[in-house]
């Protein structure tokens, strides 16, 4: 039984990055949070392209490894995080400043850390990558 879809995704992220013996992998189910999440991770350089393939069901992503992440991991429980208290956060599960990214759920949209400060938003943990 699957509990929780998007720390399964990164698990499996993590597991293939560690192997370093695959270009893509295959995540399934497919979901809205899962997407989001995976597009700021493209979008820090993390991941190379993602692409939903549309099996009638749930769906599934079809993501390439470019072998930057060192370790991608959701956190749990979700905490709510007040924007001057992300920096207390970001140096519980970051290893050092400015190394890797919180990715935040907030009112207007998924976002990592640094948006989140700059836009002064807070909002809920979902996930650290470095």
């Amino acid at each position: 039984m699957l509990l929780d879809p998007l720390s399964n995704a990164l698990s499996v992220i993590n597991n293939a990055e560690r192997a370093r013996s695959k270009n893509y992998v295959y995540l399934h189910p497919a979901s809205k949070l899962i997407g989001k999440v995976l597009n700021v991770l493209m979008q820090k350089g993390y991941i190379g392209v993602v692409e939903l393939i549309d099996d009638g069901a749930s769906g599934t992503y079809k993501v390439e490894l470019l072998g930057h992440i060192n370790k991608a991991q959701s956190i749990k429980p979700r905490y709510a995080v007040k924007k001057a208290e992300i920096e207390q956060w970001e140096t519980k599960f970051l290893p050092s400043k400015g190394f890797g990214f919180l990715i935040l759920s907030t009112n207007r949209g998924i976002m990592t850390n640094e948006d989140a400060k700059q836009k002064g938003f807070g909002g809920r943990l979902l996930a650290y990558v470095y």
